[in-house]
């Protein structure tokens, strides 16, 4: 890559998870191993193999959003909108006529509008197609979260979504940072969004095995790297950052939380659900972006895992990432916050890059909880059931999605 690239820093962050909907809060949860894991209450799950679900809790869209639009969006874009909110307000950056069009959205959705497409398919089906509201392709459509989010903020730059399954986050923020790169824009609203723990949604799942049944204990369910691992626990939520130009931050005295300075991205092509052989294709992502990012093996203190507590996954990436670090795999530490958060599928990506730059920012890495009996396939150091402190320079990011597509990106403490 031309070293003369633009800089990218992240200056503002906003989430809404099953840990609190907002990052302080969310973050907390994290420092006090909480999971955020419990039964079904946004439907009835009896008859399923796996009753549990971590759910956004307490979640107030009359904060975020007026009544009268409410019937315009799926849930997916109430929790964009409320990440990103909280995001643009951290960061301090002002979006008005003079910059709007330097300013632009990509968010990451895996699913779309699954909660209104179950509705209306009912509705359909039990009253006609004159009782279908007019409102519900912008319901469901994914790029209707980038899109409420420019409409909202006056953000006339790109407004994009990537739809790459449980990476679609994390490649819409390496996809954003080439954009500032670029020079196309001097910030971008970037991360991702999901809502789909309904009734198809999980029933989907079950039948692919690919859930966690362990109903009567939900709290501990989420166990990546654990030897009794059986399976994800699926989860919904929206991560959100905002990235900027390293001297447009400058210029306005912007609070710099890291730089965005590596991103890699491949293809196991493979299979449909399941890891390439031997974590091939994860450790081509993981070395791309380290090449990106000018980084080599002894400059990463942090590896965020994808780590989603299901057994060829997690026994996958642990090989990835000794292929990548060799006999230095051992000795950094890698952690999986999806065993607090469960995984957020589409949304993952933004809500790790967030617990990567908290734990840039505070020298605390989040840790991998009910961690108890360790499998011989799982040989690292996976800060297990207690956060750590460390002084982190340089972290590493994962997410690993259906049909084989991998994403990384490095996040690094600030250097002139």
């Amino acid at each position: 890559m031309d070293r003369k690239m633009r800089r990218v820093v992240v200056t503002g962050v906003g989430a809404v998870t099953p840990l609190g909907n907002d990052v302080p809060t969310t973050w907390n949860g994290m420092m006090e191993c909480r999971s955020g894991v419990s039964r079904i209450t946004l439907f009835d799950p009896e008859g399923y193999a796996s009753q549990i679900a971590a759910e956004v809790k307490n979640f107030d869209v009359d904060r975020y959003v007026p009544k009268k639009e409410q019937r315009q969006m799926d849930r997916f874009i109430f929790l964009a909108i409320a990440a990103a909110d909280e995001a643009i307000k951290d960061s301090g950056l002002e979006i008005n006529e003079s910059n709007g069009d330097r300013i632009g959205t990509l968010v990451g959705v895996g699913l779309g509008g699954l909660n209104m497409i179950e509705k209306y398919r009912d509705v359909l089906r039990d009253k006609g197609p004159k009782r279908v509201t007019p409102y519900f392709i912008p319901m469901v459509i994914s790029n209707l979260a980038p899109g409420q989010i420019s409409m909202r903020h006056k953000i006339r730059g790109p407004s994009l979504t990537t739809t790459t399954a449980c990476a679609s986050s994390t490649h819409s923020i390496g996809d954003a940072m080439r954009w500032i790169q670029m020079g196309h824009c001097d910030a971008m609203v970037a991360g991702g969004a999901e809502a789909t723990i309904t009734p198809l949604g999980v029933a989907g799942f079950c039948s692919m095995r690919a859930l966690s049944t362990r109903n009567d204990a939900p709290e501990v369910a989420s166990r990546p790297f654990d030897l009794d691992r059986d399976g994800f626990v699926i989860g919904e939520g929206a991560g959100i950052i905002v990235m900027e130009e390293l001297e447009h931050a400058r210029s306005r005295g912007a609070r710099i939380y890291a730089e965005l300075n590596g991103y890699g991205a491949s293809a196991d092509a493979h299979h449909l659900t399941q890891p390439g052989p031997e974590g091939e294709g994860a450790a081509r992502s993981m070395k791309m972006a380290m090449t990106d990012a000018r980084k080599n093996i002894e400059d990463i203190d942090y590896i965020n895992a994808h780590g989603t507590s299901t057994p060829l996954n997690d026994k996958f990436e642990t090989i990835s990432i000794k292929n990548v670090f060799g006999d230095r795999a051992k000795k950094i530490p890698v952690s999986s916050t999806k065993s607090m958060t469960g995984h957020l599928l589409g949304a993952a990506g933004g809500v790790e890059a967030i617990a990567v730059v908290k734990a840039i920012e505070t020298g605390v890495i989040p840790p991998t909880v009910n961690y108890t009996t360790p499998d011989p396939d799982c040989d690292l150091d996976y800060v297990p059931n207690e956060p750590r402190e460390l002084r982190i320079d340089t972290a590493l990011s994962n997410s690993l999605g259906f049909g084989g597509t991998n994403a990384s990106i490095i996040l690094s403490r600030l250097k002139d």
